[in-house]
């Protein structure tokens, strides 16, 4: 995606992939600013396109689950193998430069909607209700804008920074501006914006509220969710290399913010499996999520080889498995290495043996030779298929009854916050147990608390554990709570401890008796250390000599 797309020209805003159900997306193959701010409708269309960029990583081919050690792709042919087989390249650069265009359409808005009041439209019978919610849109285009920077960040680093719609010359001469400032500008953001944005949108007597709620909307609780994310990111050493503990401090008492926030509104941690399903937006513990809409992708893409019309996909590794303890502290059975686990694990990953999905007429055979797995083509490399974020009562067969059914990616929730509290609480206090005046739940408390959710039970971690223990369980703790939530990826990253230089599979063959062996194996992966970020793409500095390039990335 060009940079120059952050300039000022033609709007041209194509309609993308719904954020909810409601908020339609209008196709502009043009135009100035008396055509999209003369109407209410051409108006919330624009700001509805605006939403259209708000990313989502539900399982797919591409999924960045597939590029860290979650899971290991089944096709061989997916581009996502590019982040770990060595063609990651700035000529080859996974670009997410497309955000400049969300970024870009935002300035506009919050440029040339400035002091509008359609006073031609005044005596429309709802002029009143159409215009409060004109006003909000301000706020939530700011928040946007301001998520966008954060995933640019993200990725990589210090990049090119601007409120202002430019030319296009100035698009293609701006320089890098420091992480550091980005970051701070999308707290500062996040912090000015809460206020002016609702709890809820059920109740608001305009157009978008009422009895009947425009769903899909940022809200107070994004962010502060977006802020509290922004300040853990900047305090990690990815961005923190001289370790302040001040920015420690902030990020503790801004997911502070978010927990605090949740238990005055009663967003409160329910089942595990609520989090995925068709009504997983109305889960207890979300803040919020993308609507994404019906459709069958993410089943067609991952339910196990050997089922009709099938791809396997994100094949969950052995690496991830171990990250699940055994509910009471023992070490796993080598001849039944599943049973007595974290609930978790059955609830996320498809075992052998198991009955999965529901239209799947027999158990999985994932075993060597088995219905569902190797020597057949495209069968799972590390003996275990997806289930979380996959509805298994889609039938996508050829005759199949059921369809495409509504997804929702869940882009904050309660659960994360937590574990980012504790982490930050941690870095900042020095110890698991410790607490003071502003911090009363220590790191192991707020780890606890996660793991203590409805259908998860597991035992809390200790009292007195060495600091060193007790990250090395919190990490396997946010490795198994967040998964497939396209955290793994980016945590390795922020964290810079060292990058993936292989998973762990697990090969099973079926002995004459009817049980099983298992058989670790290890697949190597490539990683060098520029990878804790992207490169800039290369086409983006041939256009423009003022974009610096990421260490170790120069061709």
């Amino acid at each position: 995606m060009k940079l120059k797309n952050i300039c000022l020209g033609i709007v041209c805003i194509a309609a993308l992939s719904s954020c909810n159900d409601k908020m339609n997306y209008h196709e502009y193959t043009t135009y100035d600013k008396e055509y999209v701010f003369s109407d209410f409708g051409r108006t919330a269309g624009f700001v509805n396109n605006i939403y259209s960029y708000l990313d989502e990583d539900l399982p797919s081919l591409v999924s960045f689950a597939s590029a860290c050690d979650e899971a290991e792709m089944a096709v061989n042919y997916s581009v996502i193998l590019d982040f770990t087989n060595g063609n990651w390249s700035a000529l080859n650069p996974k670009s997410l430069w497309g955000y400049y265009s969300g970024i870009r359409a935002a300035n506009y808005f919050l440029k040339e909607a400035q002091d509008l009041d359609f006073y031609d439209l005044r005596f429309a019978q709802d002029y009143e209700s159409q215009m409060a919610r004109f006003n909000r849109y301000q706020y939530e285009v700011r928040l946007l804008r301001a998520y966008y920077y954060f995933v640019l960040v993200r990725a990589y680093g210090d990049v090119p920074f601007t409120t202002e719609v430019l030319t296009e010359a100035e698009a293609n001469s701006i320089s890098r501006t420091s992480a550091a400032t980005i970051l701070d500008f999308i707290a500062n953001e996040c912090e000015m914006v809460a206020p002016e944005l609702p709890i809820t949108y059920t109740g608001i007597p305009d157009a978008s509220g009422g009895d009947n709620p425009e769903t899909g909307r940022v809200n107070r609780g994004t962010a502060l969710a977006l802020k509290a994310r922004t300040l853990l990111y900047k305090a990690s050493k990815l961005f923190n290399e001289s370790n302040r503990l001040e920015w420690w401090r902030e990020a503790a008492l801004a997911n502070k913010e978010v927990i605090d926030y949740c238990k005055s509104n009663s967003i409160t941690f329910g089942k595990y499996t609520d989090l995925w399903g068709a009504n997983n937006y109305k889960a207890s513990e979300v803040i919020f999520a993308r609507r994404v809409g019906d459709t069958n992708g993410p089943e067609v893409n991952n339910f196990p080889i050997g089922m009709e019309n099938a791809r396997s996909g994100n094949c969950p590794t052995q690496t991830l498995v171990d990250a699940y303890e055994m509910i009471d502290g023992s070490t796993p059975n080598a001849n039944d290495p599943y049973t007595g686990r974290d609930p978790r694990l059955k609830m996320t990953i498809a075992v052998n043996g198991d009955k999965w999905p529901d239209t799947n007429p027999n158990p999985l055979e994932t075993y060597i030779g088995g219905r569902n797995g190797l020597p057949i083509s495209y069968a799972t490399p590390t003996g275990y298929y997806l289930k979380k974020y996959l509805d298994g009562s889609t039938d996508i067969s050829a005759t199949g009854s059921t369809g495409g059914k509504r997804h929702s990616w869940i882009t904050f929730r309660l659960g994360e916050f937590y574990l980012n509290y504790a982490e930050a609480v941690f870095k900042y206090l020095g110890t698991a147990d410790a607490t003071d005046t502003d911090f009363r739940i220590s790191a192991r408390e707020a780890v606890n608390t996660v793991r203590n959710r409805t259908d998860v039970k597991m035992p809390g971690l200790p009292e007195g554990m060495s600091n060193v223990d007790f990250w090395t369980r919190y990490k396997r703790e946010r490795m198994v709570e967040l998964a497939f939530e396209n955290h793994r990826f980016w945590d390795i990253r922020r964290w810079k401890e060292g990058g993936i230089n292989s998973i762990d599979r697990m090969e099973i063959t079926k002995k004459t008796n009817g049980s099983f062996a298992y058989k670790r194996s290890t697949k190597a992966l490539v990683w060098e250390d520029k990878m804790y970020l992207f490169p800039i793409p290369d086409v983006e500095r041939r256009k423009n000599k003022n974009l610096t390039q990421n260490e170790g990335w120069q061709e």
